[in-house]
């Protein structure tokens, strides 16, 4: 990819992140087939190995022991996501859509922070949450592929 950030004359711009290497998906996917009893910390251990990796800390939040647990991976991991955004363009506006892989990390933890924060009673985070998700990508979320 030339450019991470596409400006039109129609709208805002698009913001993509960079895909990320094969050996961390590799790791991620391993992770994540472990068995149950040792997912999280397998998933974990990914996280600690690339700290930059949005969907490892996604990944690490749908593992997580508990809902505050959850909550708090999530939450590094949209902020993670945040300074990548900007790392590569985005000026807290523009969109990031779910149709670039390479910006699911980055979704999923967003979306996941919304969910935990509603659970833990954070409904005016959730909210926001929620909101922001529909300003990345007006389309929302595609189904899970078959």
């Amino acid at each position: 990819m030339s450019s991470s950030v596409n400006v039109s004359g129609t709208g805002p711009p698009n913001v993509v992140l960079p895909d990320v290497e094969s050996g961390m998906q590799t790791a991620l996917a391993a992770a994540i087939g472990s068995p149950v009893a040792d997912r999280r910390d397998a998933v974990a251990q990914v996280v600690a190995q690339y700290p930059r990796f949005l969907a490892a800390w996604a990944a690490l939040g749908d593992a997580a022991r508990d809902t505050v647990e959850s909550y708090m991976a999530y939450r590094v991991g949209y902020h993670r996501g945040l300074d990548a955004l900007r790392q590569h363009g985005w000026k807290g506006s523009g969109y990031v859509r779910w149709s670039a892989v390479s910006n699911h990390g980055f979704l999923n933890c967003l979306d996941g922070l919304s969910r935990a924060a509603a659970l833990i009673g954070e409904t005016d985070e959730a909210t926001r949450c929620a909101q922001f998700l529909l300003q990345c990508d007006p389309n929302g979320k595609p189904p899970p592929a078959r």
